[in-house]
């Protein structure tokens, strides 16, 4: 390696004025080894350079050359990629990270070596050497090959530049010696010389200061002792000042122990104050919940607060250190002594108050449509509202055990009253009919009324039997039968007097005092069961009972008390309680529906509209109520009964028969729709279910549309365009006056039908009065559809004039006439008077007469110009003719 040092120093760096300080062989990491040299150089000129150069050896021969260099200035790290242990890898961080892996981990340390110390010397920029050992850094490179290298730093090391006063003193004393520059081995005689000489001066100076030598000497000995007194008077300082540490050293600690003890101490008081606190009842308390009146309002009062004390002292949060306590254990048991022994008597007295009240004699079957009033038992019994809650949070088997008595013993009051109140109601119904009624009823006694309301309801609560048996029972009066339903073709036949208005008055009255009656002793009993039992009615509260910790004995609640309820809701629970407690009202109000509708089926209209209203009412409040949901249960069974209201007016007139004797008129069914409308209208008119009856109004329609179409193909006595004129005009009629929306297409379509069958009626019945007129007129007319023009046609032997004048006499004034007569008394025949169209058709046979005349004398003035051939009879003497004998009849 030293051949090579010097080959190296000789061939490349001499020649650039450059001194090679360091070299390490070195290959790149992760390569095919290709080996070349990193010197580290610095150059000879002021000022000094130093340079990291990679040398390679030339492939052609034995000479070197430089082929990459970096200044030492640009390397800002160095990397030895472990300190500890021994490794050729190391990095150089210039413009990019440079790895190399040298020949022997000692050429890696001395290069990094070399670099250190010419980082310390010539840079000011501090190179950072990352994982270098420091003892590395701070010796000196080894000997041996490296020798040369630490000499050249020595040397570089000892150069030091003159300063500009040492610059002086050579000028100086080179302008005293004239061959200063001249004889330069001269003037450094003379420089020795001189120096000489102040040598022997300053050696004898210091013999010649000897004594004063001996005198300081002296001078040390005696400071010395005097330091070795004063260092013995401070070690017996030093002593005293150990003890007094000692001593304070021992009064600390004794300190600390006593603010140690203090702040336990301080800490056990409150400790037992907090306990004392927080788990002492009071004797008043105690005594309340052992000895305190629960029927009076001091004595409630009293159990309230001190139950609500017993709960906060059994809810206290403890430690779990506390719970060991022998006195915290004894008191925790008689805490739920106290509680068990106060919930039992608690629960014992409102079960005397809940049997008490569900064996209440009072309420007996009255005459008034009312039920009993339950506010002062409510009232009595929120007193206990607190307690219930209180009996919730910590006894919640006792408290279902309440909840299930009082709807077990309440559910018989109510039931009791509910039937008292529904059978007044019912016989209030049936009293409707007592007077023996031809409308919707049967004369019967009133024993035999009560058999049959009592056999539409049992203990099920179910309608026996089908709707046709209801409809099976009918009344003979006047020697005709009628079914006890009422119908759309029992209407038509009825007289105003049937139609009892007053009876259907008075229902709707019954049922509305029913229903309203019904919902505040409802809404009532919800909204004391929200309260007295603590339970939420618009929210969902899901609860988890109050868990205590074990004791030494394993008390704690019951199972049942650490069970989660399982009722998805406090919601819920409030419907359930309610379903179960008035369980008998959507039964009695099916059986009353069953009634009413037995009585005369167009009661449903009423029950449909009152019903409606309450369950929107109902659901406005809480759409998911127990009121809600049972009214909404009866509400489909009111509308299941008007649909079958509906569906028998239409099969009744599918059944309906007429005489084949007399003349149709007016269909009993089309006068029956008229008073339909007029009756649903009245009562529909504020409904909140309208789209009910337009449904209906849509069926009914157009069953009444179907059958009058069928009875008119049926007539024989009345021709069947009268009959579909007559009874559209009706209805047409009937639409018009009630301007119901949702039939304003039938209204046109009655009307189209009325208008149409009108004119076909005229043109049938009219038919053509000038016949011989007619069948020539319509030769003429063939004759120039074959291309014969108008002027023409009179030279035709057939159509010559004087084959039209041998017809027109045929029709005289006085013919027309007594033809005209005839056909009146035709169509007055055919005519009902109820609907009086008699007028309304004459006058459009008198339209349709004055049509064909004019179209035969258009003919004629087309056909026989000039020819002065007129009819026998004028457009004035038809309108006398029509005028006559409509004044005449």
């Amino acid at each position: 390696m030293t051949a090579i040092k010097h080959a190296l120093q000789r061939d490349i760096f001499t020649p650039n004025d450059e001194r090679l300080l360091s070299i390490v062989n070195v290959c790149k990491a992760g390569k095919k080894k290709k080996n070349c040299f990193l010197c580290a150089t610095v150059t000879t000129e002021r000022p000094a350079h130093v340079r990291v150069v990679k040398v390679k050896k030339s492939d052609k021969g034995d000479f070197y050359k430089t082929q990459t260099s970096w200044l030492l200035k640009d390397l800002s790290t160095v990397d030895a990629k472990d300190a500890l242990k021994e490794s050729p890898d190391f990095d150089l961080h210039f413009d990019k990270i440079y790895k190399w892996v040298a020949s022997s981990p000692a050429e890696k340390n001395a290069f990094i070596s070399c670099l250190w110390k010419l980082n310390q010397r010539y840079l000011r920029k501090k190179i950072d050497f990352a994982n270098v050992s420091s003892q590395l850094l701070e010796e000196s490179v080894p000997s041996g090959e490296n020798q040369s290298v630490a000499g050249g730093e020595e040397e570089a090391a000892e150069y030091q530049e003159l300063n500009t006063r040492e610059k002086q003193d050579i000028e100086f004393m080179m302008e005293g010696c004239e061959y200063a520059i001249s004889n330069a081995e001269a003037f450094a005689e003379k420089l020795s010389r001189e120096l000489q000489v102040l040598d022997g001066a300053n050696i004898q100076s210091i013999m010649a200061s000897e004594k004063q030598v001996n005198i300081l000497m002296k001078l040390l000995d005696e400071a010395l002792k005097e330091v070795d007194q004063i260092e013995g008077k401070l070690s017996s300082y030093e002593e005293m000042l150990q003890s007094v540490k000692e001593q304070m050293d021992h009064i600390s600690e004794s300190n600390h122990l006593i603010e140690l003890s203090k702040a336990n101490s301080e800490t056990l008081l409150g400790e037992i104050e907090f306990l004392v606190n927080h788990m002492d009842l009071s004797k008043g308390h105690i005594k309340a919940l052992q000895e305190a009146d629960l029927s009076s309002s001091r004595g409630i009062e009293a159990c309230t607060n001190a139950a609500e004390a017993l709960l906060q002292c059994m809810n206290v949060t403890l430690q779990p250190g506390h719970s060991m306590l022998q006195a915290v254990k004894q008191q925790q048991q008689m805490f739920r002594d106290l509680r068990e022994q106060f919930a039992r008597r608690l629960a014992s007295h409102l079960n005397n108050v809940f049997v008490q009240q569900g064996h209440d004699q009072t309420s007996t079957l009255s005459v008034e449509l009312t039920l009993p009033n339950h506010h002062p038992f409510h009232r009595d019994l929120l007193r206990y509202a607190k307690l219930m809650e209180w009996l919730k949070t910590t006894e919640y088997t006792r408290y279902e055990g309440l909840t299930k008595n009082y709807i077990d013993y309440i559910v018989r009051l109510y039931d009791r009253e509910i039937r008292d109140f529904f059978e007044v109601a019912k016989n209030k119904m049936t009293g409707i009919t007592k007077e023996g009624k031809k409308f919707a009823t049967l004369p019967r006694k009133e024993s035999a009324v009560k058999q049959e309301t009592e056999s539409l309801h049992g203990s099920s609560g179910k309608l026996t039997g089908s709707t046709s048996s209801l409809n099976k029972l009918s009344v003979q009066s006047s020697g005709s039968r009628r079914s006890q339903s009422s119908s759309l073709l029992d209407m038509g036949n009825m007289s105003a007097s049937d139609l009892d208005v007053a009876d259907r008055t008075k229902f709707d009255k019954i049922f509305e005092q029913v229903l309203s009656e019904l919902e505040p002793l409802c809404l009532a009993e919800q909204d004391f069961i929200s309260k007295f039992f603590n339970l939420s009615q618009h929210q969902s509260m899901p609860r988890t009972p109050m868990v205590e910790g074990d004791d030494a004995d394993g008390g704690g609640l019951s199972r049942s008390q650490n069970t989660v309820i399982t009722t998805s809701s406090e919601k819920e629970m409030i419907r359930q309680m309610m379903t179960h407690i008035f369980r008998c009202i959507e039964p009695e109000l099916n059986n009353l529906i069953a009634l009413g509708d037995k009585i005369d089926s167009f009661n449903s209209l009423y029950m449909l509209v009152k019903m409606s209203h309450h369950v929107w009412t109902a659901e406005n409040v809480d759409s998911a109520s127990f009121l809600s949901t049972t009214l909404g249960n009866v509400l489909v069974t009111v509308k299941r009964n008007f649909d079958k209201c509906i569906t028998n007016q239409i099969k009744q007139m599918e059944d309906v028969k007429i005489s084949k004797k007399s003349k149709v008129g007016i269909l009993p069914f089309v006068s029956g729709f008229e008073e339909f409308a007029e009756l649903a209208e009245s009562i529909f008119r504020s409904a909140e279910r309208r789209g009910d009856l337009d449904k209906a109004y849509t069926k009914l329609i157009r069953g009444v549309f179907l059958n009058v179409e069928k009875v008119a193909n049926e007539s024989q006595k009345t021709p069947r365009d009268v009959v579909m004129m007559e009874n559209f005009h009706h209805i047409f009629a009937t639409l018009s006056r009630l301007k119901i929306s949702c039939l304003e297409a039938e209204k046109r379509e009655a009307k189209q039908k009325y208008n149409d069958h009108l004119q076909s009626y005229v043109i049938y019945s009219l038919g053509h009065p000038l016949e011989k007129l007619n069948i020539f007129f319509e030769g003429v007319k063939a004759r120039v559809a074959q291309g014969i023009g108008y002027d023409e046609v009179s030279y035709q032997l057939a159509f010559s004039k004087q084959e039209l004048r041998k017809v027109i006499k045929d029709y005289p004034g006085k013919e027309v006439k007594k033809g005209l007569d005839n056909l009146y008394k035709k169509v007055d025949k055919h005519l009902c008077e109820e609907e009086n169209l008699l007028q309304v058709v004459w006058h459009t046979m008198q339209d349709e007469f004055i049509r064909q005349y004019k179209h035969f004398e258009g003919l004629i003035e087309k056909c026989y110009t000039g020819a002065g051939i007129t009819m026998e009879f004028t457009i004035q003497d038809i309108l006398e003719y029509f005028s006559s004998i409509a004044q005449s009849h």
